[in-house]
């Protein structure tokens, strides 16, 4: 057991007995005595923990990876907890980005790059646990007055939040300082582009050679990521009897079954499928063989290509030739096919592809155009002019009478009406 000794100062100690059978104190200072009993409780779990061996219970442990340095010095120095390493931001981001052998290269390259957004803030030697949430804020802040798009912002957010979440799991530290920070990526409406087809047919026109013509349309109308799954095309995966192409997909393979997907083998595909195949050598094994060289920049070229066929290059190239291709899929299919075919969920299509073309505004209003109305006999207005009255019945012809229903027709109008009208009286209690 541990007990608490008041100091004729106004400080209290706490004195407890280790595992070795030496008595031993710390000090805690002036604090009131909730808070030193709180700490009292926790001394005695932690001598507990040392002289049985059991593991620390969760509140407990909790506790002690919260501490701040006063305490947790204190506690290390009489053997209580282990001593604590001073982890600094710059070894810790690189130890953790050395350790990601499940990403790839192009993902390692935007973790170095928010790492070295990270260290120009914080400084290299900035220790993790004097990080707080204000200044998780100010990072953010400061990302934002340098140019950087919302949404590049939110996703540098969202991967500092990664880095120090790896922290909270190894107990470096407490809570993650950028826990609440804003880190999903949201569907900017705005750099949204529609291809028409008219402006397809004069791109593929304005292309260099055949292959460029396939890559073109394997984006345009196969719904394809550029470079990677049109560069990881082989001929094998063109299924020229089923009409159906196995598509390669490097950026999904690490989830289960998204190594690939298939789609259709669409009829603007063949032309541009069979012009490639007829010239390719014997052989050949990829569908791109011209443009397969890490240093070939295909949206500078496709930039060039769209201004030789007059047109005006648009935001997000390639993302937008996916996104024009799959609103015009959900034209004609249901969305969970169509979102099998491009290889996004449904949620991402929403947000991220599906468009508001100008044909839809157009068979809206098409649709919309005013009808004649059939009105319920009961709505029509009382007739005020002869002209009004229907007068399709020959003067000579008559209404059959119902028989056994027909009769004088006696005018209500004319009867007064008593005190208590038409409703029966209910009797007052």
């Amino acid at each position: 057991m541990a007990s608490i000794t008041f100091e004729s100062n106004g400080r209290r100690t706490i004195q407890f007995v280790g595992k070795d059978g030496k008595r031993r104190s710390v000090r805690l200072g002036k604090v009131n005595s909730n808070t030193a009993e709180a700490i009292k409780v926790k001394v005695e779990r932690l001598v507990a923990s040392s002289i049985t061996g059991h593991s620390l219970d969760s509140e407990t442990a909790r506790w002690v990876t919260g501490l701040e340095s006063p305490l947790y010095t204190k506690l290390a120095s009489v053997g209580l907890v282990p001593q604590r390493e001073s982890i600094v931001l710059g070894p810790f981001l690189s130890a953790y980005i050395d350790g990601r052998v499940d990403t790839k290269a192009s993902t390692r390259l935007f973790l170095d790059r928010v790492r070295k957004h990270l260290l120009a803030f914080f400084k290299v030697d900035r220790s993790l646990r004097s990080i707080t949430p204000g200044d998780a804020d100010q990072w953010r802040l400061h990302l934002i007055s340098s140019g950087l798009a919302d949404n590049t912002v939110r996703r540098h957010c969202g991967i500092a939040k990664q880095f120090f979440n790896a922290a909270c799991r190894k107990e470096l530290i407490a809570a993650n300082p950028f826990g609440d920070l804003p880190c999903s990526v949201r569907g900017v409406t705005s750099k949204f582009y529609f291809l028409s087809r008219d402006d397809t047919d004069k791109i593929l026109a304005a292309c260099p050679d055949a292959q460029w013509r396939l890559l073109f349309a394997l984006c345009r109308y196969g719904g394809l990521r550029c470079p990677s799954e049109p560069l990881a095309l082989t001929w094998q995966h063109i299924d020229w009897e089923r009409n159906r192409i196995t598509v390669p997909s490097p950026k999904t393979e690490h989830h289960l079954g998204g190594e690939s997907r298939q789609i259709p083998l669409f009829p603007e595909l063949l032309a541009p499928l069979r012009e490639v195949f007829e010239a390719a050598p014997p052989g050949t094994s990829f569908v791109i063989t011209r443009y397969r060289d890490v240093n070939s920049n295909l949206r500078t070229q496709l930039n060039r290509i769209i201004r030789n066929a007059g047109l005006k290059p648009w935001p997000k190239l390639f993302q937008n030739l996916r996104s024009t291709r799959e609103t015009e899929l959900a034209d004609q299919f249901p969305q969970h096919v169509v979102c099998a075919w491009i290889g996004n969920s449904q949620i991402v299509a929403a947000k991220h592809y599906l468009q508001v073309t100008d044909d839809h505004f157009a068979a809206g209003a098409a649709d919309s155009a005013p009808k004649k109305a059939v009105r319920n006999p009961v709505q029509q207005p009382p007739a005020t002019d002869e002209s009004d009255l229907q007068t399709t019945n020959d003067e000579n012809e008559k209404t059959p009478d119902l028989q056994g229903f027909s009769g004088d027709c006696k005018n209500l109008q004319s009867d007064l009406m008593g005190e208590v009208g038409l409703e029966p009286t209910t009797s007052r209690v």
